[in-house]
């Protein structure tokens, strides 16, 4: 069996709401091309995170990694908050 494990996955998003204790809801952005028309368009998710320290507030620029399921909703946790909202 292998030592390594898989690379987990990354994303940057905004912070849009506070959902509860040490959890946050992060928005992300993605641009993409349109596949007949060819023009850029934007896709936008939402994933549950979580955050253990309460320390992301909403507006701010955060990166999140992929988990084990913390709960129902929850896949993904904070890693750092990138930039502060203004």
């Amino acid at each position: 069996m292998s030592d390594t494990r898989n690379q987990r996955k990354v994303r940057t998003g905004v912070v849009t709401s506070i959902s509860g204790n040490k959890s946050i809801v992060v928005q992300i952005a993605e641009h993409k091309r349109h596949p007949k028309y060819g023009k850029m368009m934007t896709r936008t998710s939402k994933l549950h995170a979580h955050d253990e320290e309460c320390a992301a507030a909403v507006g701010d620029s955060v990166r999140i990694m992929e988990t084990r399921p913390l709960s129902k909703m929850k896949r993904w946790r904070l890693v750092e908050i990138v930039e502060r909202a203004k």
